[in-house]
């Protein structure tokens, strides 16, 4: 499988014990919707499968897990800080109301105070936060997407209004 035909659900924080289980941080959204029966790890670039022999969600965007054939702290130890995917088809469906900042990527980005910038080419997603990728003048520009840089969104023009701090976009320019 390919990092193109996976979606990223979160990464390995922590082993726990002694047994290999490790545990799962979740920036997906509803990780109770997700079908974890094998998920993948991006190991030195490569989309390495883990099949999970038990899961147990928690409260706090976790879950506790046990992949076949880990057993032991040792063969836990690699995965930690590894990023966790499932392949596409295991994305749960999501209705029309459902927003992700995903669903920005070829919108028109406007500032509040230079106006139009450029279109949103892709949005990563770090923990904690999102960033969303443009091209202004001839430059990659990356600015994060987050409740206060954001002042509006049309869906039905697919453009966004920003506030983006000031001499952000001088960084990039002057570099």
């Amino acid at each position: 499988m390919k990092l193109e035909e996976a979606f990223y659900i979160g990464y390995i924080t922590k082993t726990k014990g002694l047994k290999g289980e490790v545990q799962l941080y979740f920036e997906y959204d509803s990780p109770e919707l997700l079908d974890l029966d094998v998920v993948f790890a991006e190991i030195n670039g490569k989309m390495v499968p883990y099949f999970v022999s038990s899961c147990k969600l928690q409260n706090n965007q976790t879950g506790n897990i046990y992949f076949d054939d880990i057993d032991h702290i040792d063969k836990a130890q690699i995965l930690v800080k590894k990023k966790i995917y499932l392949p596409l088809e295991k994305m749960p469906d999501r209705s029309d109301d459902d927003f992700h900042y995903n669903d920005l990527i070829g919108f028109m980005v406007s500032d509040e105070t230079l106006g139009e910038l450029g279109e949103i080419l892709d949005v990563n997603e770090y923990p904690q936060h999102f960033v969303a990728t443009m091209n202004y003048k001839e430059k990659e520009v990356l600015f994060p997407l987050n409740e206060d840089m954001i002042l509006e969104i049309d869906l039905d023009e697919e453009t966004i209004l920003v506030d983006l701090p000031d001499g952000l976009l001088d960084l990039y320019l002057n570099s």
